[in-house]
């Protein structure tokens, strides 16, 4: 135990400059600290305030950006398409690609729970943070400010959508890839490793003789939805 509190006070001291010249803006300490508070963090000490109003604001935040960048972007395109578009770069997958990129784990503030199991790798705070600091950014800096910091951190992924967007729905996108090269159905199989209460997946999919690919995961779905996510990914770049 006096590990785990000597290892959170040095995460609730770390150095934020790198992560504001990252963002490219200066916000209000109070503010920051709130965008990185994760509410497990915030139940462990007393229910101090945690970030998720953050999150909700800064979702329709990043929304506007994105979906500003688009339409003025993409005359051309049909709702549908645009609404494809925004969907893939605004998704948990795209957005926890971002903060990975910037290392933003290490500087959330975490509950003791959170930390054992991993929560500064989890997508879904990845995302969640990211979004509450496009919040802060929009309460401290304004519109302005915000929409350039989504678009420096985020407007890169309008470059590779398709990616992103299978990565969403990799077992739909496998099965549409399939049929466009007139292959048979991807056939999956799984097999288990570990103990129960911490058991590992392995999926194994098949489409015809064009692509075998594997991936894991935590339960059968997610292990699927990998190793669909990377027989679309050898697929694509075979044809590319």
């Amino acid at each position: 135990m006096r590990h785990a509190a000597s290892a959170r006070r040095e995460r609730e001291n770390i150095d934020r400059g790198p992560l504001l010249a990252v963002l490219g803006v200066s916000l209000d300490p109070d503010l920051l600290e709130l965008a990185l508070t994760h509410r497990s963090y915030a139940y462990e000490h007393g229910g101090v305030p945690h970030n998720e109003r953050l999150e909700f604001l800064g979702d329709s935040v990043l929304g506007l950006a994105i979906t500003t960048t688009l339409y003025r972007d993409n005359p051309e395109l049909p709702e549908g398409e645009l609404a494809k578009m925004r969907a893939a770069v605004v998704s948990t997958v795209a957005l926890a690609e971002v903060a990975t990129t910037i290392e933003l784990g290490q500087y959330i503030l975490l509950g003791n729970g959170e930390e054992l199991t991993g929560g500064r790798e989890k997508a879904s705070i990845l995302a969640d943070t990211m979004e509450a600091l496009f919040g802060a950014v929009y309460l401290d800096k304004g519109q302005d400010a915000a929409t350039e910091t989504v678009m420096r951190l985020v407007g890169p992924l309008l470059q590779d959508t398709e990616r992103f967007g299978a990565a969403m729905d990799p077992k739909t996108h496998l099965q549409e890839a399939a049929n466009e090269r007139g292959a048979p159905a991807p056939e999956y199989s799984i097999e288990s490793t570990g103990p129960d209460h911490d058991r590992r997946f392995t999926a194994t999919v098949t489409v015809g003789d064009l692509v075998t690919a594997t991936g894991t995961g935590t339960s059968k779905k997610h292990a699927e939805m990998a190793a669909a996510l990377t027989a679309w990914t050898e697929l694509n770049a075979r044809a590319s």
